[in-house]
C-alpha cells in the first residue's frame, strides 16, 4: 500500500492539525489520543512515511527504530505508568482494524487494562 500524505498523522506532523504533544525528537512525535480508551492514552508516531509496523520494521533506519522504542519508554515514565503497568499496541492492516495508514503505537495505562483479547 502506498503512503497517503494526506492522512491525519501526516497532517499533524506538518502542523496543519493541532495535537496535545507530550514528546518530540528528531524521529518521533507523541501526543494524547483525542478519544482516549484509558486514563493514559498516548500515540507515538515516527516522523517518516511508514504505513504499518511491517513497513517500519523493514524500511526504517536503525536510528528511527531505536528512537521510537526509547520514546515509548520515556513517555511511560513521564506519564507515570511505568511502575504500575501499561500496554503498547500497534494495529497493522484491515484485520487488526488499523484506522490510520501511518504506523503508530498506542500507549495505554492508568488503570487495570484487563486481559489482552477475549477468548473464543
Amino acid at each position: 500500500m502506498a503512503y497517503d500524505r494526506n492522512n491525519i498523522f501526516a497532517r499533524i506532523l506538518r502542523g496543519e492539525i493541532p495535537c496535545n504533544k507530550v514528546y518530540e525528537d528528531a524521529h518521533v512525535l507523541a501526543f494524547h489520543d483525542i478519544s482516549p480508551q484509558s486514563p493514559t492514552h498516548v500515540l507515538a508516531i515516527p516522523k517518516g512515511e511508514y504505513v504499518s509496523f511491517d513497513d517500519f520494521s523493514q524500511n526504517a533506519s536503525a536510528e528511527e527504530i531505536t528512537a521510537l522504542v526509547r520514546a515509548v519508554g520515556h513517555i511511560a515514565r513521564e506519564q507515570g505508568v511505568a511502575e504500575s503497568g501499561y500496554r503498547i499496541l500497534a494495529n497493522t492492516g484491515a484485520a487488526a482494524h488499523q484506522e490510520v495508514q501511518h504506523f503508530h503505537v498506542h500507549l495505554f495505562g492508568g488503570r487495570d487494562l484487563g486481559g489482552m483479547l477475549p477468548r473464543r
